[in-house]
């Protein structure tokens, strides 16, 4: 049954996820074969949903055609190319290393039903959640949340970046905190994406002094509800190696794995 489930999940996922929809906050799009190729502020980004059974010299001379994309806008610092661990050609990896790009993490893309994540809310005692995106003046508060960020995942999180995103989201992307009278200790998006039955789980992080005790959960929780209550069918992560449980826990299925390869000038 399992099987089954994760390959009509897949496969939505190819459908609805993948091309046009990873475009939706850019600043600009534009098309090259099977390509979509955005520009995200001072960073790029490539999509497609399949690369039309390209290989060998065709392939190489399409990546070194987006290589030159975007190197050729001076404004552009680095830009991804993100690959999925089901896609084909099996080597396009090495062929994406052997000019310029370098492999980050690869993180695991989890999909599921809202209903099964949706569940009741269990936390430490002075911990509460609230939204936060939704307030006439959000700023200070963002700043906030990506200093959480940054202390979760030790790597710079723009509060700038994301003010971006909420903007751009016009009401579809929900930032959301856990905190303690003190400070914020967990921070996740929710980010609704028009015409299709998905919502994204993303920037989930917690303070390592704060991990372990079902903060996260219940983040993943709220924002589950929030997304039931959009009318979202499905909710999908790419996730770490410390949320994957967690998910997993809530009843979402590993379908397969993603690899950004990033150029940097």
């Amino acid at each position: 049954m399992d099987a089954d489930l994760r390959a009509s999940l897949l496969t939505a996922y190819d459908a609805q996820l993948r091309e046009g929809t990873e475009m939706l906050s850019a600043d600009s799009v534009d098309r090259a074969g099977p390509l979509w190729r955005g520009r995200f502020g001072d960073r790029g980004f490539v999509s497609y949903r399949s690369l039309n059974g390209l290989t060998g010299q065709a392939l190489d001379e399409l990546i070194a055609q987006t290589v030159a994309h975007y190197a050729a806008d001076p404004q552009i610092t680095s830009f991804e190319w993100k690959t999925r661990g089901h896609d084909a050609p099996a080597d396009l990896p090495q062929r994406l290393i052997a000019q310029g790009f370098e492999a980050e993490d690869a993180e695991t893309v989890m999909l599921g039903e809202a209903s099964s994540l949706a569940g009741p809310m269990h936390l430490p005692d002075g911990v509460t959640l609230r939204r936060i995106d939704n307030q006439p003046d959000p700023y200070p508060d963002v700043v906030r949340a990506a200093r959480a960020q940054e202390l979760a995942f030790g790597q710079p999180s723009g509060a700038d970046e994301l003010m971006r995103r909420i903007e751009k989201g016009e009401g579809r992307v929900e930032l959301w905190v856990a905190e303690t009278a003190q400070e914020m200790v967990c921070v996740g998006r929710l980010e609704v994406i028009p015409d299709t039955e998905f919502a994204g789980l993303w920037g989930g992080g917690t303070l390592p002094e704060w991990r372990g005790r079902g903060i996260y959960r219940a983040l993943t929780a709220a924002r589950a509800q929030s997304a039931l209550e959009r009318g979202m069918r499905y909710l999908h992560s790419d996730s770490t190696e410390f949320s994957r449980p967690i998910l997993e826990r809530s009843g979402m299925l590993a379908v397969t794995t993603t690899t950004p390869y990033v150029w940097r000038r």
